[in-house]
């Protein structure tokens, strides 16, 4: 089956490790195994919850004609992560925001990610926080919808 998805998280992510913006910021291609305890996160194709159903993207797609090829719709999830070893929940909110701007930025700036056939932008958002023994946290998640063909 055909689909632009890889390719879209590819290219989110190299933007993400390119973006001189993101300093101190791992970029993370989907949910990685890692030892660090790095407290600012932007992962590409999974929600941030280990706990979770570990669900990266949806497509819908139909046919463009009748036999030139098929047009897609797709969400990808992308999580902002930041998290503070104090309880200042407002700064961790902040932060998440802060690092979420970035993909907003990339996808402004160019809708198609240098992709043919392909537009992108923030289809929604939805904001989790966290308070703990170990600090306050926010995770922004961002659906990225767009349209390609295939």
């Amino acid at each position: 089956m055909g689909s632009r998805v890889p390719e879209v998280i590819e290219a989110l992510v190299a933007l993400g490790k390119a973006d001189p913006e993101l300093e101190g910021v791992v970029v993370a291609d989907g949910p990685e195994v890692t030892d660090t305890s790095a407290p600012e996160w932007l992962v590409v194709g999974f929600d941030g919850d280990p706990n979770g159903d570990f669900e990266a993207a949806q497509t819908v797609g139909g046919w463009s004609d009748l036999g030139t090829g098929r047009e897609e719709e797709f969400q990808i999830t992308v999580a902002a992560i930041a998290h503070r070893g104090d309880t200042d929940a407002v700064a961790a909110r902040q932060r998440a925001y802060e690092i979420a701007a970035r993909v907003e930025v990339w996808l402004r700036t160019q809708p198609n990610l240098g992709l043919a056939s392909l537009e992108a932008a923030i289809g929604g958002t939805r904001l989790v926080q966290d308070q703990t023994e170990d600090g306050a946290s926010a995770r922004l998640l961002l659906s990225v919808a767009g349209r390609a063909f295939t």
